[in-house]
């Protein structure tokens, strides 16, 4: 039976782990020249109903990375737009390929789609979770900061997707967790609440984003309206004008402290333009570690 990857409460903290150290490795390779070809003679299938550069792009260099091939696929190319049931396409592209990464909007599609699939599953963004993009996230952290299970993180924001997603990391790896989230924009209240149920230290809901920040060893910010939201724009910039991670909120975190977005960044809403290229900024490590964990990933369940 395929192994898939929909959301990280699916995982162990130890499983979790496993694969971000397994993209450690993997990227001290890269660097030092080794060639890795684990995955030769083998195709992944990238399935994508919402475009994305960065995703699309460490996914294609991941899989050709580790020897293998890639179909891109976008939602006019596919029958999730011509109404085909999820379960045939499922059991047809199983036949075709070795792995499936599906980019979407309901998580019922990638649930539906793991249910009938023969290989692996890879959830590369719902509106409800964005595990892919935690996890490279982590393994910045990681690099930056050492040990998670020590460290106190901060989101300030949206509560959307990637919220979802810290939240169901902080349960299963240790980490204290605040969010700082408007009112009306709150992360999933099951998730919330089954992760608080199981979590070794504080996973918090706040509304100030000083009150997160406070002592925080990473911040972490998303932009305001995703995709999707578009006609939430306006409505969204009231809200969450005082959600702004900048210089002066950022005066309440540990001195050492570093800041995380998983881009594309709107400069001077969500984060400053100060904050996003200044010293504090490890986005473009963060960007960058996308690849390599998309490697690990693909390894792991594939291989």
């Amino acid at each position: 039976m395929a192994r898939h990857l929909l959301a990280l409460a699916d995982f162990s903290g130890a499983e979790l782990a496993a694969l971000v150290d397994r993209a450690l490795k993997l990227k001290r390779d890269s660097k030092d020249g080794v060639r890795n070809r684990d995955l030769e003679g083998r195709t992944v299938a990238l399935v994508f109903e919402k475009p994305s550069t960065r995703t699309r792009v460490s996914f294609e260099t991941a899989m050709y990375g580790l020897g293998g091939q890639v179909i891109y696929l976008s939602s006019r190319d596919t029958q999730l737009a011509r109404n085909e049931p999820l379960k045939d396409m499922a059991r047809v592209m199983s036949r075709y390929v070795d792995c499936l990464v599906i980019r979407t909007f309901g998580q019922e599609i990638v649930d539906e789609l793991a249910r009938y699939s023969q290989v692996p599953v890879i959830n590369a963004l719902t509106d409800l979770h964005h595990p892919c993009q935690i996890l490279s996230d982590l393994m910045t952290v990681i690099e930056h900061k050492g040990a998670l299970d020590k460290l106190k993180i901060a989101w300030v924001g949206d509560g959307n997707n990637m919220a979802n997603s810290w939240i169901q990391a902080a349960a299963r790896l240790g980490f204290a967790l605040t969010l700082a989230c408007p009112d009306g924009y709150e992360p999933d209240r099951d998730i919330l609440t089954a992760a608080r149920a199981e979590a070794a230290r504080p996973i918090n809901l706040v509304r100030d984003p000083v009150e997160a920040v406070a002592e925080a060893d990473v911040i972490n910010t998303d932009v305001w309206a995703s995709m999707g939201q578009e006609d939430e724009q306006l409505l969204r910039l009231k809200a969450f004008r005082p959600y702004q991670v900048n210089d002066r909120l950022l005066r309440g975190a540990a001195p050492d402290a570093v800041v995380l977005h998983c881009l594309p960044a709107h400069r001077d809403e969500e984060i400053s333009e100060a904050v996003l290229e200044g010293p504090r900024s490890v986005v473009w490590d963060q960007a960058e570690n996308k690849m390599h964990i998309h490697k690990a990933i693909l390894a792991e369940f594939i291989g």
